[in-house]
């Protein structure tokens, strides 16, 4: 039977009343199985059945590759819906059209019909919910495609409600092993459970482990399954752009608006889904895909935002995006002081993260999100100054980055990594005027 949240009144719930009782939803905790989804979306009328969906998993990567085809589909003419996850600053930046997000307007009316047609003994959890109310405002808005990414895992994901017309599988590292298990096969078979019958999957994988995994579950379900390095390549130039060799098109001058050598393998997935969508006949011109890449924007993954002092933002929230992120920084700041203002979350490898990090930096400021799973700085010290002499706490992030900013030389560099929830309160630190 229905508990006090789903009793409490609709009428006249405001916008952030809305957004607390969902958020209120946390203590639910994480359920990986989709009888509830199934059953909130049948009382829907199963939204997420009015469009054309793709669905993307994977440990890394994942957020740059559904936005870059959401992107690549919207400059097609394409009414496009794009589901991600977690925000930054604000809930409507999990649900955009178009490349924007939805209104509160809209967050509102999704809230109240799914209130209003839940019926079961268990309350959704909040991604559920989340995910029940990205693919109501689809349907509402009629989207031509939903480009839709995984929150955890794959095979009991509440995304893994849609049918696909293809799937795509970024690539495979060690996460989330209470949920999703130990070994590199057992968390790939969990990944590979978006892969449905006769559907086309890519992927990026190259661990052998898990790739023999995908390709089993391809094999099984009779899905065509296309690899980065096999069956598409892309070949990086000096210039700063790339080329692409696909299974029958070869696009030259192409070039991503994301930051990073990965990105480009990042588009070579995007790029494979554009070819097997032309294949299908979409109107998809190379003028539509080398503008939608280029002009793809996904904040919070080595993004710059000011340049006096250069301030670069980077989730970086697992040990491939932390190698990333120290790539990118020695790469391009070399003979530049980097301060790193870093806070992590207590389910992420912190070790191999800071023996990561921190030898590509000349400083460190510990600091954590207001979030229950994040680290205590003091936690990380002890690591930290193993590796580095000039280790501060600082356990509040706006104050971590104003820290750095005020003891950063004008040349300085400062980044700020290690968690996505870290990322969101500096941006919002930065949006308030922290630099005036």
């Amino acid at each position: 039977m229905l508990t006090g949240f789903f009793m409490y009144m609709a009428t006249g719930i405001s916008y952030q009343n809305c957004l607390k009782s969902m958020y209120g939803l946390h203590r639910f905790g994480i359920k990986l199985e989709l009888s509830t989804i199934r059953r909130i979306l049948d009382g829907l009328g199963n939204p997420q059945e009015s469009c054309a969906c793709i669905h993307v998993a994977g440990t890394n990567g994942k957020g740059s590759v559904a936005s870059s085809l959401a992107s690549v589909l919207t400059r097609a003419g394409y009414k496009t819906g794009l589901y991600t996850s977690p925000h930054l600053i604000s809930f409507n930046e999990r649900i955009q059209v178009n490349n924007r997000p939805i209104t509160n307007t809209a967050v509102l009316a999704a809230y109240k019909a799914i209130r209003k047609v839940h019926s079961g003994d268990r309350e959704p959890t909040f991604f559920e919910f989340a995910t029940v109310m990205a693919f109501f405002e689809f349907a509402r808005q009629k989207v031509d495609w939903a480009i839709i990414e995984t929150g955890m895992g794959g095979r009991l994901d509440a995304t893994n409600i849609i049918r696909p017309r293809i799937s795509i599988i970024t690539n495979i590292s060690l996460e989330h092993r209470e949920y999703l298990g130990n070994t590199l096969e057992q968390i790939s078979r969990e990944k590979a459970g978006i892969i449905k019958n006769r559907t086309p999957v890519i992927t990026g994988i190259r661990q052998k482990k898990a790739l023999a995994v995908v390709e089993k579950t391809a094999g099984d379900k009779s899905a065509p399954l296309y690899r980065l390095g096999k069956d598409f390549r892309v070949r990086r130039h000096p210039s700063g752009t790339f080329s692409y060799y696909g299974v029958e098109a070869t696009w030259h001058h192409l070039k991503t608006g994301l930051l990073g050598r990965h990105q480009v393998d990042n588009a070579a997935l995007v790029l494979s889904a554009c070819e097997l969508l032309k294949d299908r006949s979409l109107q998809l011109s190379l003028d539509d895909i080398q503008t939608g890449l280029i002009q793809n924007r996904w904040p919070g993954r080595l993004e710059i935002v000011s340049d006096k002092p250069l301030i670069i933002l980077d989730g970086a929230h697992n040990f491939i995006a932390a190698r990333n992120l120290a790539r990118f920084l020695v790469t391009n700041f070399r003979n530049r002081n980097i301060t790193l203002v870093i806070g992590i979350l207590d389910d992420k490898p912190y070790k191999a993260m800071l023996n990561c990090l921190l030898p590509a930096v000349n400083r460190v400021i510990l600091t954590r999100a207001k979030i229950n799973r994040a680290m205590q700085p003091e936690k990380l010290e002890s690591i930290a100054k193993n590796l580095l002499p000039a280790v501060t706490i600082v356990s509040n992030v706006k104050q971590a980055l104003e820290h750095a900013i005020k003891t950063a030389a004008p040349d300085d560099v400062i980044c700020v990594a290690g968690s996505l929830y870290v990322v969101g309160e500096a941006k919002e630190a930065l949006d308030s005027g922290l630099l005036y």
